[in-house]
């Protein structure tokens, strides 16, 4: 079975979002959907853990999730900028780096931010062009 992030990575299947920055180590993209402020940073190497990474992909992944934090912090002005690396549905690694919009109901658990219907409308596309410019 053809991993889901190689795919999204060639514009195939159902995890394409917009792409914020990439380049030949990293892909940074936005998920799909009308949530905004949830990105993933991706290696390009089909690699299943962090502890798989060579030095100049966690150099490079620490970095991309600094410039994508800051990115959703100074767009959005979130309550919280969370990041999480967990792995266990894709064994590619990615990391997840989410904002959780002010206003958001307490009983919203911090990875459930994306289900909650009250998040910002914007346009997701005009969002990851000016998150582009963080990188």
């Amino acid at each position: 079975m053809d991993c889901a992030i190689c795919a999204k990575h060639r514009g195939e299947g159902p995890l394409v979002g917009p792409v914020v920055w990439a380049d030949d180590v990293l892909v940074v993209s936005h998920r799909p959907g009308g949530f905004p402020g949830y990105l993933f940073v991706e290696t390009r190497r089909h690699v299943a853990a962090l502890d798989e990474l060579t030095s100049e992909e966690v150099s490079a992944v620490s970095r991309a999730a600094w410039c994508a934090a800051r990115g959703l912090r100074a767009e959005l002005a979130p309550e919280h900028v969370f990041s999480a690396i967990a792995g266990r549905s894709v064994a590619h690694f990615h990391q997840h780096v989410f904002a959780r919009h002010r206003g958001t109901p307490t009983e919203i658990g911090w990875m459930d931010s994306p289900s909650w219907t009250g998040a910002p409308v914007m346009d997701i596309e005009a969002l990851c062009g000016r998150l582009a410019s963080y990188f």
